[in-house]
């Protein structure tokens, strides 16, 4: 008979794995059940009733989270030297050109956001292999590569955040910190969830949210009942 861990015991009867919850409640429940020692990300998983490999049905976009993410974002700014101290002032961990793309084709990428100009973007097309599986690439579509450097880079320093539908039709994006309380969290997912269906392409047809979850770093997952999100 299999051992059930201490962790396990604490969950029992905290919450149902099989019952679908309001957005409101699964963000109190997930701090309920998250053990970690350490502030735990609380993650949205979203599966679209969409083709992914169709172009029309390509979901991305990004979002400005109210609450931030309560990560700290290190960015890279590659922008020309009269931006420098307009990346400077608006928090860029670092900044620069040409050194830091000889640091990226050498394999370095010590950062969470690569912010830069449109004139420059010929520039990183041999970077491709190296940022791009790491999901580091700027796009215009994200708000990455902008003549704005200073308010872009202050967008992703105050929470926003880029998203994608993978290849099996599912957007995973983290949205908060356990530590927050549970209002902000539910804030936070509930921003993310409305931009998603705003973006619901045309040619979608049938039920659009197929499933949504909500968990921590390690916890199972909240099944969301998403029709009590349609308000």
């Amino acid at each position: 008979m299999a051992r059930i861990t201490k962790n396990k015991k604490l969950l029992e009867g905290k919450y149902d794995i099989n019952h679908f919850y309001t957005l409101e409640e699964a963000s109190k429940i997930v701090k309920d059940i998250t053990t970690t020692k350490f502030d735990a990300s609380v993650d949205l998983d979203i599966r679209l009733g969409v083709d992914p490999k169709k172009a029309d049905q390509m979901v991305r976009g990004n979002v400005s989270l109210p609450h931030g993410t309560g990560k700290v974002v290190r960015v890279l700014a590659l922008c020309s030297p009269d931006k420098e101290d307009e990346a400077k002032k608006a928090g860029a961990e670092h900044i620069g050109l040409d050194e830091y793309i000889k640091k990226i084709e050498s394999g370095w990428t010590d950062i969470d956001v690569i912010i830069t100009m449109p004139s420059l973007m010929a520039k990183l097309g041999k970077l491709g292999k190296v940022l791009g599986p790491r999901g580091l690439m700027p796009n215009p579509k994200s708000g990455t590569v902008t003549n704005d450097i200073g308010k872009a880079i202050e967008d992703v320093k105050k929470g926003k955040i880029d998203f994608k539908v993978d290849k099996s039709g599912i957007i995973h994006a983290s949205v908060a910190k356990v530590s927050f309380d549970s209002k902000k969290i539910e804030e936070n997912a509930n921003e993310l969830l409305n931009t998603v269906q705003k973006l619901k392409p045309s040619s979608s047809k049938g039920v659009y949210f197929k499933s949504i979850n909500l968990s921590s770093t390690m916890s199972s997952s909240i099944k969301i009942d998403s029709s009590t999100l349609m308000s």
